[in-house]
């Protein structure tokens, strides 16, 4: 009997219905489901910077949708795969309840069980939570620490942002027509909940609707508007999402007139593309046969040229062997002249040697010899006389008079 009651239960919570924003208030899920589509290829490339927080670039979003064992479903705000293949949970909050950690903390373990559901590893998971005008960094703790389980947020406040100068920035580049940078449109979708007073985000919102309407870029409009739809849902009232929801279908509608005039003015550049090809190749035919007409003229040219240059580089060589040749003779000449001249030259050193030998032995002074043998120094024929003195040989023969 029990066991039957604990089924009957089960059955009960199954059919359990899921919640639905109240009436007059809020994004329906299906229709967020339709903006998400519309966001997720607009945020790649995207990043968080101008919210305060240091994250890497959005690489992708991801399904909101977490199912768990209970029969509801949770859903969170956003979730994107960064650029460093962590994966963050971005959550929008105007009040801070710590209760609320409780809610990130099933965010963070709905993911993981997604992940094990699919048979693939977890990444490592960040809780972003974005908190309105409504909030102080002060009022905040960034942690819930249960013992086993401890839960680090990443706030960002967009109480800390200049709405105002944001806002004045914004209108003017839209005033000028100028597109909008990455930074810019991320300001853009979040500056209604950056005001403390709901009155004001209300307000806000309808203003910056009404400003992205004039943005020229059609693409970049679409993202604002989807991005405003998709952040604000927690306050838009429903005439104004409907609203956004009309333009953005208007803006689609734009979008498809000006792709079938891209396809037309493309069909027109093909058919003048193959007319200009089929020019070209014409033209590059006769050009190849002017050039195959001037490369034959060239050869021929070439080979003249070629039998030219043979000749004269083998007389060149010739002229240039002989030239070598009597070159060689002259040198050999000049250097057998050489030899010979220093040979005399020897022949002549060796006899003023012997001759100032003579004269030494026979006591001429040394002035008188360097008088008479100029090719020897003073100091020379000294270092020749005391040669002469101490010469064994010379020490035994007797002294020689003048001749």
């Amino acid at each position: 009997m029990k066991e039957n009651r604990t089924k009957t239960k089960r059955t009960r919570q199954t059919h359990k219905k899921k919640p639905v924003p109240a009436k007059g208030k809020g994004v329906a899920y299906q229709s967020k489901d339709i903006i998400s589509k519309e966001l997720a290829e607009s945020f790649k490339g995207k990043a968080f910077r101008v919210y305060g927080l240091d994250l890497p670039e959005i690489r992708t979003v991801l399904p909101t949708n977490i199912p768990t064992i209970r029969a509801n479903e949770l859903r969170l705000d956003n979730l994107f795969e960064l650029a460093d293949s962590t994966v963050a949970i971005v959550d929008y909050e105007s009040k801070y309840r710590k209760k609320d950690m409780i809610k990130y903390l099933n965010y963070l373990t709905g993911i993981a069980n997604r992940y094990l559901k699919e048979k693939k590893d977890c990444p490592a998971l960040r809780m972003i939570v974005i908190y309105t005008g409504d909030i102080e960094r002060k009022n905040v703790s960034a942690e819930y620490n249960i013992g086993a389980v401890k839960v680090t947020l990443e706030p960002a406040f967009l109480s800390e942002l200049d709405s105002g100068r944001i806002y004045q920035h914004l209108k003017c580049k839209v005033e000028k027509k100028e597109p909008l940078d990455e930074e810019e449109l991320m300001e853009f979708i979040i500056l209604p909940l950056s005001y403390r007073k709901r009155a004001e985000k209300e307000q806000k919102i309808r203003e910056t609707v009404k400003l992205a309407a004039r943005l020229q870029d059609r693409r970049q409009q679409i993202f604002v508007l989807s991005g405003i739809l998709a952040f604000t849902d927690k306050v838009i009232d429903t005439e104004t999402a409907n609203h956004i929801r009309r333009m953005i279908k208007m803006t689609k509608v734009g979008r498809i007139i000006e792709e079938e005039k891209r396809q037309a003015i493309a069909e027109a550049e093909e058919k003048s593309r193959q007319a200009l090809a089929q020019a070209m190749a014409e033209k590059k035919r006769a050009l190849a046969k002017a050039k195959a007409e001037a490369r034959q003229a060239l050869a021929k040219v070439k080979a003249e040229n070629k039998q030219a240059l043979a000749k004269a580089d083998a007389e060149n060589k010739q002229a240039l062997a002989k030239a070598k040749a009597e070159n060689k003779q002259v040198l050999a000449k000049a250097e057998a002249e050489k030899k010979n001249e220093k040979k005399r030259a020897d022949m002549l050193q060796q006899a003023a040697r012997e001759s100032v030998l003579k004269m030494i032995r026979k006591n001429y002074p040394t002035e008188e010899i360097a008088s008479i043998v100029s090719v020897f120094s003073q100091d020379d024929i000294e270092s020749m006389r005391k040669e002469v003195t101490y010469s064994p040989l010379e020490m035994h023969r007797p002294p020689a008079g003048k001749s």
